[in-house]
Parts: structure tokens; C-alpha cells; sequence
């Protein structure tokens, strides 16, 4: 199943996609929404980011090319950080680049979605915690990055997280391609395989840190190839079984 939000005639909902059309549910997919009202053409509502998050919860350097590229090791245990609720943007809504930064950089990503509340769980269980999957952009303002010792003030900005444009449920998440394009240019193009921690021990991880509520995000790590963002760039991260999740640069 393929669900997504949309907006359609100033309502925001949430929906169940099959092909080119969208059915309204009567509640977050998660949470037993069913189907309801006609179907419409996807063409014919405005895409939103499929999730409302509480937090979303990232992990650096968990590809080792991407940390070979940073000139940096592979954390010994998963470096993890979380993007604020209100950096999280939609398919085609615009990046917008901070005037506090001069190297903005975009880190294609697979992130999964969480469907119940999970507190201190093994893998199996985080496996069943899974709602679907989706796109993410964790864009990045590198040379903040780089001066601090804390990754927040260079991941939170507002409109730094991208995530669409769909969520996917029927997906090995450890089969997929991992891909960036800037302008049509490919930048990036991983292999979800490479991973040093697999989605499902990162989960739960997590869990034994923090609680993971239904609707909240985990993404998984950048494979190599980020590179910097300009005024006026189109960024397509693609990730295989999902879809191709296409923001504007202004």
C-alpha cells in the first residue's frame, strides 16, 4: 500500500494512493483510517509531506564511503541526531537557504515511518513497529556542521527535511537504490545494502534511548556523493520502490 497527505479544496488529509488517483482515509493510515469519498486524480490535490512527525530521528556516517568522504570514521555506535517537526517540508515545497550559511548541502536518505508506539525494543519487534518507508532529504548546512561540536543548529533549519513523496509499506528495505540528482546532474547513488547499521537494529537502538511514536521518522544514513545546493537548483532524491521526492532551491 501507498499512502500520502494531500490538500485538496483547503482540507488536509490523508490518503491511500493507487496509481495515478487518491482516496481520502478517514484517519492516519497508522492509526486504522479506511477509505472514504471518491477517488481523485492525484493531479488534481497538492501533495504534502506524508507524515506529520513529532521528531525525526537521524544517524550520521552509516554509509562508510559517505564517512571516507567527510574524512571521518565510522561511529563505533549509531551518531545520532534529531531534525526539529518544523524543518519537515513536502514534495515540491522550496528549500530555503539560510543566510547563515554558505555551504548548504543536500544527503539523499531512506527513512521509515513508525506505525506504534515503541519503547525499549529488540530488532523483531521494531521490524513489526514499521509502518512503510519514504524519501528524505536531510539537507545540511556544512560549515556549520563542521564549526560545532553539535550537529542541531546545521540540520534544523526550516525547510531542511524534506520527506515524500509517498509512503511505501511493501518494501525491502535492504534492496534499494539510493539516489540524488541536481538539475538532472546525479550527484548520488547508493546501495541501501551498504548500510553499517541495518534500519531495524537502528530502530531499536532508538527505542532504547527515547520513545518512537506512530507518525515519527527514522532515517537511515547518506550514501557518498553530498554536495553543495544554489539558488535556483532542483533536487530530486529517488529512492527505488518509492518514488522521486523534487524540491525547488531558493
Amino acid at each position: 500500500m501507498r499512502t500520502c497527505r494531500f490538500r485538496k479544496d483547503g482540507q488536509d488529509r490523508y490518503g491511500a494512493v493507487t496509481g495515478l488517483e487518491v482516496r481520502a482515509l478517514t484517519a492516519a493510515p497508522w492509526a486504522g483510517g479506511l477509505p472514504e469519498g471518491p477517488r481523485l486524480d492525484l493531479s488534481s490535490v497538492t501533495l504534502l509531506a506524508p507524515v506529520e512527525p513529532s521528531k525525526v530521528v537521524a544517524v550520521g556516517r552509516n554509509y562508510h564511503a559517505h564517512a571516507r568522504e567527510l574524512g571521518q570514521e565510522v561511529p563505533r555506535e549509531p551518531l545520532l541526531f534529531i531534525k526539529p517537526s518544523t524543518s519537515v517540508i513536502g514534495p515540491m515545497e522550496e528549500i530555503r537557504l539560510p543566510e547563515q550559511s554558505r555551504e548548504v548541502h543536500h544527503e539523499s536518505e531512506l527513512a521509515c515511518v513508525i506505525g506504534r508506539v515503541l519503547t525499549r525494543v529488540g530488532a523483531p519487534e521494531a521490524r513489526q513497529g514499521i509502518f512503510g518507508w519514504t524519501c528524505l532529504d536531510d539537507v545540511t548546512a556544512r560549515d556549520i556542521q563542521r564549526a560545532e561540536a553539535h550537529f542541531t543548529r546545521s540540520k534544523s533549519f526550516d525547510t531542511f527535511c524534506p520527506v515524500g513523496p509517498v509512503v511505501e509499506t511493501d518494501l525491502d528495505p535492504l534492496d534499494q537504490v539510493v539516489s540524488c540528482r541536481v538539475n538532472g546532474e546525479q550527484r548520488q547513488r547508493g546501495f541501501t545494502r551498504d548500510m553499517v547499521v541495518d534500519p531495524f537494529a537502528l530502530v531499536s537502538y532508538i527505542s532504547q534511548v527515547m520513545t518512537l511514536l506512530p507518525g515519527d521518522v527514522v532515517t537511515t544514513g547518506t550514501p557518498e556523493g553530498v554536495g553543495p545546493l544554489r539558488r535556483g537548483d532542483w533536487v530530486e532524491v529517488e529512492v527505488s520502490g518509492i518514488g522521486i521526492l523534487k524540491n525547488p532551491v531558493v
